[in-house]
C-alpha cells in the first residue's frame, strides 16, 4: 500500500497557512490559487475512481472555505493514488500552488 502521508501533510500545511492568512492575502489571490488546486486534485481523484465519467467541478464556496476544500480534495486524492510517481506529481502540485499563493 502506498504511503501518502507526505501528501496529506503538505495539504494540511497549506490549509493551515491559508487559515492563518489575513483576509487581504486571501483576497489578493491566495484563495483563488487554493480553489484552483482543490479543483485539480478533485478532478484527478475522480478520473482515477470513475474513468468513464467527466469529473464534476468543485464549486467555489468562498475564500474562507478554500482551506477546507484543498484538505478534502487532497485527502480524497491520497486515498486513490496508485504509485510513487503520482504521489510525487501531487506533491509538486501542492508545493507550487502554495508558493504561488504566497502563504
Amino acid at each position: 500500500m502506498l504511503d501518502t502521508t507526505p501528501l496529506t501533510a503538505a495539504v494540511d500545511h497549506f490549509a493551515d497557512r491559508l487559515r492563518a492568512a489575513p483576509q487581504s492575502r486571501l483576497q489578493r489571490g491566495a484563495a483563488t490559487e487554493a480553489l484552483a488546486l482543490a479543483r485539480e486534485l478533485a478532478a484527478w481523484a475522480q478520473r482515477i475512481e470513475v474513468p468513464d465519467e467527466e469529473p464534476r467541478e468543485m464549486p467555489d464556496a468562498g475564500m474562507f472555505a478554500a482551506a477546507d476544500q484543498i484538505t478534502v480534495a487532497g485527502r480524497d486524492l491520497a486515498l486513490v493514488l496508485e504509485d510513487e510517481r503520482q504521489l510525487a506529481e501531487a506533491l509538486t502540485l501542492v508545493e507550487k500552488a502554495q508558493k504561488r499563493a504566497s502563504v
